[in-house]
């Protein structure tokens, strides 16, 4: 959510946002068409067109394929985008504990081990 908020590139938004729509118009059409090419090759093996049939299987395979990998390099762009981001974008927040007996230059050195660290914070 920091990431899609972070006031940033915008193209690399944008493009997140039209490959989400186009994964969602994709995926029920690439599985409509896919399911109407196996009947209609199942079809097409009952009447004995076993050429046609074949083309259609072919076709499936083809339209899947292409799905797939198109899904997947999206994904991965993304993901490296995302994990660019992450790495350059770190948020560290200095946590120093507060002691009555120990001097305050060394309440950094001696409490960090009592310290309990978030999933987002680096303690240093």
């Amino acid at each position: 959510l920091q990431w899609l908020r972070n006031p940033g590139p915008q193209h690399e938004k944008r493009t997140l946002f039209g490959d989400m729509v186009c994964f969602l118009f994709i995926t029920p059409l690439a599985t409509v068409s896919g399911w109407l090419c196996l009947r209609g090759a199942v079809d097409h093996l009952h009447f004995s067109s076993r050429l046609e049939a074949v083309g259609l299987i072919a076709l499936t395979i083809a339209l899947f394929t292409i799905y797939l990998f198109w899904t997947l390099v999206s994904f991965r762009y993304h993901c490296r985008l995302y994990n660019e981001w992450r790495r350059t974008n770190q948020r560290v927040i200095l946590l120093t504990p507060k002691s009555a007996n120990i001097p305050s230059s060394h309440q950094s050195l001696l409490g960090l081990q009592y310290l309990k660290k978030n999933s987002k914070e680096t303690i240093i």
